[in-house]
């Protein structure tokens, strides 16, 4: 999670990729060593005790501490064995790994894996529930998979109606559990009733629009005004992450970040409505109707839709006002 509350949305390593990746690095930094030592032995028989002393210890710490803050350092969060296995240390907060990070991970590992035998490690990571070993929590980083989908769950489309409006959306206030229990209505919609759908609706948007503005334009459906916040939500949360992992440069190029829903900006955008207490206003509905979330077997839709839209199914009773001043549509 970023310090704006918006949930990083990558995939945090197993642990038997993570442990794989740690046996390669070892193996190479026990090779190193059994080859740095019978190269210097050679030099024993003629070489002060006290200074072969010094410069086996000296080689030890290069090689044990050294190697992992080098490589990771240079490579942004990669070591070989992270390279081998697709893996890359990153900020908690998205951002690549700096060097006093890379430090903290490497003075832990040398505790953790040369003399306790990851033993600290493997108790550490099954306490946390992001996988983080003791190095991790010091450091302050996660190390995350870059092979793996970043989503496995269906995703949240943009509204087309209100992607003007959703651009202008103050969403730093929005907690991750509230964004959570709108996620998940949203994923079960299609699996709700009617009535489950509407009531359940008005009370999560009532509860997101307490910390979203400005406020909704009237004649929005729950669902609808839902979709848009997250959708807009994740898309920014996208951008950040991106810039973070360029070094906090934007990407330039024919694969840079386009203005967000170029095509349904309005070229004069009205000003915000006065604030209430809830996301709609008693207004005339708009002169498109909204579709539902898309269900998960279909998928999101690539463009309109032949015939006339579809909205969700009435509800079975009027709507009544919820205690928050949350006027449903009418």
């Amino acid at each position: 999670m970023t310090g704006d509350a918006v949930v990083v949305e990558v995939r945090v390593a197993q642990m038997p990729s993570r442990a794989l990746a740690i046996i390669i690095d070892m193996a190479v930094q026990f090779t190193v060593l059994v080859a740095a030592y019978a190269l210097l032995g050679a030099f024993a028989a003629i070489t002060d005790s006290a200074m072969f002393g010094a410069v086996m210890i000296v080689l030890v710490v290069l090689v044990l501490v050294g190697y992992p803050v080098i490589f990771e350092t240079l490579s942004r969060g990669r070591s070989l064995g992270k390279l081998a296995l697709g893996l890359r240390v990153v900020g908690d907060d998205g951002s690549p790994e700096r060097f006093r990070q890379a430090l903290f991970r490497g003075l832990a590992g040398v505790l953790e894996f040369w003399m306790f035998s990851g033993a600290p490690a493997l108790i550490a990571s099954l306490v946390s529930q992001r996988g983080k070993r003791l190095g991790d929590v010091f450091a302050g980083t996660i190390v995350i998979s870059e092979r793996a989908p970043r989503e496995s769950g269906q995703v949240i489309v943009m509204p087309p109606q209100l992607a003007g409006w959703a651009t202008a959306l103050e969403l730093s206030q929005l907690p991750d559990e509230v964004a959570q229990a709108a996620r998940q209505y949203l994923t079960r919609w299609h699996d709700l009733t009617p009535q489950v759908q509407h009531e359940m609706g008005m009370r999560i948007a009532t509860q997101v629009s307490a910390f979203v503005s400005p406020a909704a334009p009237g004649g929005v459906p729950p669902h609808a005004y839902l979709s848009a916040v997250l959708a807009e939500r994740r898309r920014r949360e996208q951008v950040r992450f991106a810039q973070r992992l360029g070094n906090g440069q934007p990407q330039q190029g024919p694969y840079a970040p386009q203005p967000p829903y170029a095509q349904q900006q309005l070229p004069h955008p009205r000003p915000a409505p006065p604030a209430q207490p809830g996301p709609y206003r008693q207004q005339p509905p708009p002169p498109a109707p909204f579709a539902p979330p898309p269900g998960p077997p279909s998928g999101p839709p690539s463009g309109p839709l032949s015939g006339p839209p579809l909205g969700p199914p009435p509800a079975p009773e009027p709507p009544k006002a919820t205690p928050g001043g949350f006027a449903p549509p009418q």
